[in-house]
C-alpha cells in the first residue's frame, strides 16, 4: 500500500510539474526516440529551458521543489557542448566552491540526461552549440537548475 501511494504521489508530482505556468513543455520523442524540441524553441533561452527541464526530469530524485534556500551549499556552473543531433560532446566545470560531491552530481546529471533535444540550426556555430547551466545545491545535496529555478529565498 505504501509503495502504491508513493508511486501515485510521484506521478501526481510529475504531472503537476509539467503543468506549471511559464515553463516550457517537456520535450517529446520523435519517431527515432530522439527528444524533439518543442516547435517554439528557437531561441537560446528557450533551448536552455528545455534542456534544464529534461535534466530535472531525468534526475527527479535529485531535484528539490520550491525556492532555493538563502545560503546554498554549492553553486556549480557547467559549460558544455552539444552537436546538431543533440549529442553531448564535452562538459567542464567553470565555477564551483570545490565541493567534489556536488561537482560530480552536476556532471553526472548532465551526462545521464543525454542525448538532448536537437538545437535549432540558427543556434549552431560550426555544427555545435556551446552553453552553460548553473546547478543550485541546497544543503541536502539536491539541486535546481538556474534556467528554471524559482527565485532564491531571502535571508
Amino acid at each position: 500500500m505504501k509503495k502504491r501511494f508513493a508511486m501515485l504521489l510521484a506521478t501526481l508530482s510529475a504531472v503537476l510539474a509539467a503543468c506549471t505556468p511559464g515553463r516550457s513543455p517537456a520535450p517529446r520523442s520523435d519517431t527515432l526516440g530522439q527528444p524533439a524540441v518543442p516547435v517554439s524553441v528557437t531561441t537560446l533561452e528557450g533551448y536552455k529551458e528545455a534542456l534544464a527541464q529534461r535534466i530535472s526530469n531525468a534526475n527527479a530524485s535529485l531535484v528539490y521543489g520550491g525556492q532555493p534556500q538563502a545560503h546554498l551549499r554549492s553553486v556549480v556552473v557547467v559549460k558544455f557542448t552539444v552537436d546538431a543531433s543533440g549529442k553531448l560532446l564535452h562538459s567542464d566545470i567553470i565555477r564551483s566552491n570545490h565541493d567534489s560531491t556536488t561537482e560530480a552530481t552536476a556532471l553526472a546529471s548532465l551526462r545521464s540526461s543525454a542525448p538532448f533535444p536537437r538545437p535549432a540550426g540558427t543556434l549552431l556555430k560550426r555544427g555545435r552549440l556551446e552553453l552553460s547551466e548553473t546547478w543550485l545545491f541546497n544543503t541536502d545535496g539536491r539541486f535546481q537548475l538556474r534556467s528554471i529555478a524559482a527565485p532564491q529565498m531571502a535571508e
